[in-house]
């Protein structure tokens, strides 16, 4: 079997979650010894140098130059529709959402949907944002939907009024041998201990403002712990307001970016990971947290119970009163941090990238025939 995944997520990411999973599918899918390419294109994308080199079609830039983003965007749209259609696959993996499509011979298309944020928080968007409108136009022409989970799945049957049977569930993996991975001496990631861990972007739904409102609200929390902010970027003008604002110390909040490195470092050394996003496709750091036994405090919505299952202490992430309770349960019990500990480790060995490629290929194989 021959699949193509086309350029879409490899263009606007150098680093992220969407294109890092396509390079983990494509790399398992080789070991089912699958003849895979990755029609690249003119891209600027990290994940895709761990793959074979004849694997990847493509020119890999450091970063497109100012302002020229869309006209890279469009060329590779026509280059790399050339390119599939003269490699003649079995199936076409479109890896993210597009309006255009150029004629071509009768292929089979699958898309992947990570969530519904778009339809569910549209404010959150610029007026002149297409995603939503191109994320329609691209599951109407492809033959099978993958949701990366049930909670996606029901978003997308309730706000598309796709059919059922056009949607399978493939959820992500873990890779647990990120808790192997990090600096031999931990200080070195510059955190300093007893801290509570943050991962990932902040803005609007992620709710990172209510983490910092649940420790504040407790002056135990407040004056027993430190919060990481892990990734995201320099804090903003309203975040460090927000931060003096609800009385804590200089320092006491802290941002920092790396690697896997660090971040395995980090989950390693927290008291607990906390997750308070009001909603979530899938949600992979819970897991990676459980992969290096740092136990997870996580809001109670969308995906965030079927993935965490009963490895996670629970909060409604809109009532601040009851995150505090949740991390106060957490950090002030040894048995409570140990029993999650050790039901994280169990749950994460449910999600590999293996099995991931598995049901992958199984949809694969049932689009063919």
């Amino acid at each position: 079997m021959k699949v193509a995944f086309d350029n879409q997520a490899f263009n606007w990411q150098s680093y992220g979650g969407i294109s890092r999973y396509y390079a983990i599918l494509a790399e398992e899918l080789l070991k089912q010894r699958l003849d895979v390419s990755v029609f690249a294109g003119i891209h600027q994308n990290n994940y895709l140098s761990a793959l074979p080199n004849e694997v990847v079609s493509g020119i890999k830039l450091k970063k497109y130059p100012p302002k020229t983003s869309r006209l890279f965007q469009m060329f590779n749209h026509y280059a790399v529709n050339h390119q599939i259609n003269r490699w003649q696959p079995d199936i076409i993996h479109e890896t993210y959402y597009s309006s255009r499509l150029l004629p071509q011979k009768a292929v089979p298309r699958v898309a992947t949907v990570y969530d519904m944020i778009h339809e569910l928080y549209p404010k959150m968007f610029l007026a002149r944002d297409k995603t939503s409108e191109w994320k329609r136009k691209t599951l109407d022409r492809v033959v099978h939907i993958i949701s990366i989970s049930h909670s996606t799945k029901k978003d997308l049957i309730d706000l598309f009024d796709v059919e059922e049977s056009k949607i399978s569930v493939v959820h992500l993996g873990v890779d647990v041998n990120l808790s192997l991975s990090g600096y031999p001496n931990e200080h070195e990631c510059d955190a300093q201990p007893p801290f509570l861990l943050y991962v990932g972007e902040r803005g609007a739904y992620k709710n990172f403002s209510g983490v910092l409102r649940a420790i504040a609200n407790s002056q135990q929390l407040r004056n027993d712990f430190n919060l990481i902010a892990f990734g995201g970027g320099y804090f903003k003008g309203d975040e460090l307001s927000l931060i003096s604002n609800l009385g804590f110390k200089d320092n006491q909040v802290r941002q920092i970016d790396g690697g896997d490195d660090i971040l395995a470092s980090l989950y390693r050394q927290a008291c607990a990971f906390v997750y308070p996003s009001l909603y979530e496709g899938f949600g992979l750091p819970p897991l990676e947290a459980m992969a290096c036994s740092c136990p997870v405090i996580s809001s109670n919505t969308s995906s965030m119970p079927e993935v965490i299952g009963e490895a996670g202490e629970y909060f409604n992430p809109i009532d601040i009163e009851t995150m505090t309770i949740a991390i106060e349960k957490v950090v002030y019990s040894s048995v409570r941090t140990e029993e999650l500990r050790a039901l994280g480790q169990n749950r994460v060995k449910q999600f590999s990238w293996g099995k991931c490629a598995d049901e992958t290929l199984e949809v694969y194989k049932k689009i063919i025939g």
